[in-house]
């Protein structure tokens, strides 16, 4: 078993990100909301860490573990609002800063100390807080302060913990912090001593074994999209049990343009066992005339969900549903806050494993998107899955605004080929974290010859992001966009006009609906 750091998660923007900053030192780490017990007899838990929070230490509603008891568990470091409340209680004042402290400050005193090794006076860290600690408790240890703040760093008494325990003020998990990986890297291997040895191999290695020991002799059903995600959750399961593992690929008529047969033929060289089943015509009449967003999400939701569960019960003695769920699906459902709110309705295989009496199989369950990739690379799969932008499960059913029909599924279809053909002569498309083409159901006037027209309106969307929870525009070059923009009037019936979305996430989604 591979050693482990737990984070405690206060509701931070950041939380994920210090998770990221760990497993990229190769050491495995987990998510857990602050108000769940911390494991005391976990023989590969080394270090705890608490992240930063919203809330102020000062409000009576603020989560408020006992860090004490959490530092007789494992050496801990606290972040921020983490700080805050490990000064409170070790009996010290938390008060209303003079002023709000966010962004750039500087380290300076910096003390000899491990996680401080090899960091120097001055180091950049990045602030967000308004409250402040005005003091350190009695027998704590001051190890830095910045210009603005008294307290930056500091180090829990020996007397309140058995495991040292830490504080600092600062966000080490940003790029902003430009030592921040370094003291994470001082924590976790040199204070805590985890081994790095959370590699996409040995992951591979253990995730098989555990698959085998799940399924022994017992066979998997699973419905494939062409995506990573699922890709490389099924070659996993294949490696574990072969041809035991049955695969579903479902074209609910709303795929980009040739992608169910280059989909199927990608499998078949993987040595999938893949079913392709063509359920294009009962999607568009389910479909006609419905406009709202969220009806079409269950629509194509139900039917998929009614379409994969045909398939799979006339498959004898299969006992699991193999899915490719990743960890921030994990986390959003566990969040400190309780389940997120519903933004939109997310199309995936839910409801199945209760339909059809099917225990889970979900080998990446513990991986970020990025990390996915990884072990889809370490196991060889072609990068035609691997390097492919995300796309919705509704597939085009989303990105045409308004009723679909299978004219503007293929004007779409047609749209979307020209720029992601684009993107990839540019080579632009491994720039950009995820592209598409949207129909709007907007027509305007245009002329075309001696003609006047009135055409619909195409939208091109495309975005920078390291895993789709927060995004920004990606800056495409104008000569380029103007290419994309001709050529799609030129060749595509029915659109006249081609606009780009420059919209970041927040406050706007990656898709339009």
């Amino acid at each position: 078993m591979n050693d482990k750091i737990l984070i405690l998660d206060f509701g931070s923007q950041f939380t994920q990100l210090i998770a990221r900053r760990i497993r990229e030192l190769n050491v495995y780490c987990e998510i857990q909301p602050c108000t769940k017990p911390v494991p005391a007899n976990d023989p590969t838990l080394k270090g705890i860490i608490l992240s930063g929070s919203p809330f102020s230490v000062n409000d009576p509603k603020a989560p408020k573990p006992d860090i004490a008891a959490i530092g007789a568990i494992a050496p801990t470091l606290c972040v921020c609002y983490g700080a805050q409340l490990l000064a409170v209680q070790g009996g010290a004042e938390v008060g209303q800063s003079s002023h709000r402290e966010y962004g750039r400050a500087h380290l300076q005193d910096v003390q000899h100390d491990p996680l401080f090794a090899t960091i120097a006076n001055g180091s950049q860290v990045w602030m967000s807080h308004s409250d402040t600690i005005k003091a350190l408790p009695q027998g704590f240890s001051l190890l830095a302060h910045t210009e603005s703040i008294p307290v930056a760093a500091y180090k829990a008494s020996a007397a309140f913990a058995p495991n040292p325990v830490y504080g600092i003020q600062f966000h080490p998990e940003v790029t902003h912090s430009t030592d921040g990986g370094q003291l994470l890297k001082n924590f976790i291997v040199d204070i805590c001593g985890c081994t790095q040895d959370w590699t996409p191999a040995a992951f591979i290695t253990e995730t098989v074994a555990k698959i085998k020991a799940q399924v022994g002799d017992g066979k998997v059903v699973m419905a494939l999209s062409g995506g990573v995600d699922s890709t490389v959750a099924a070659m996993l399961i294949n490696k574990a049990i072969g041809d035991k593992l049955y695969c579903i690929f479902v074209d609910n008529g709303l795929l980009r343009k040739d992608e169910f047969q280059q989909v199927l033929d990608g499998y078949k060289h993987l040595g999938l066992n893949t079913k392709g089943v063509d359920a294009h015509e009962r999607f568009y009449a389910e479909l006609d005339g419905v406009a709202d967003p969220e009806k079409k999400r269950k629509i194509i939701g139900r039917l998929f969900i009614e379409v994969f569960h045909e398939e799979a019960v006339s498959l004898k003695e299969v006992s699991f549903l193999g899915q490719g769920t990743i960890y921030p699906d994990v986390i959003e459902s566990m969040s400190v806050h309780g389940p997120s709110a519903t933004i939109k309705s997310h199309h995936n295989v839910g409801g199945l494993p209760e339909i059809m009496h099917l225990s889970l199989v979900e080998p990446l369950r513990a991986l970020f998107k990025d990390e996915v990739r990884r072990v889809g690379r370490e196991m060889g799969i072609d990068e035609i899955f691997i390097g492919r932008h995300p796309f919705p499960g509704p597939g085009l059913g989303i990105r045409i605004l308004g009723p679909v029909s299978a004219e503007k599924v293929k004007m779409l279809q047609e749209a979307d080929a020209i720029y992601i053909q684009h993107l990839r002569d540019s080579g632009w498309y491994h720039k950009v974290w995820q592209a598409g083409a949207i129909l709007l159901p907007v027509q305007s006037v245009g002329v075309m010859g001696d003609e006047r027209t009135y055409e619909f309106t195409c939208a091109l969307r495309a975005v920078t992001s390291v895993d789709g929870m927060t995004a920004d525009f990606s800056h495409l070059p104008h000569e380029l966009l103007g290419k994309i923009s001709n050529d799609i009037i030129n060749r595509v019936r029915g659109i006249n006009r081609v606009v780009y979305d420059i919209s970041s996430k927040p406050p706007a989604t990656i898709e339009w609906e």
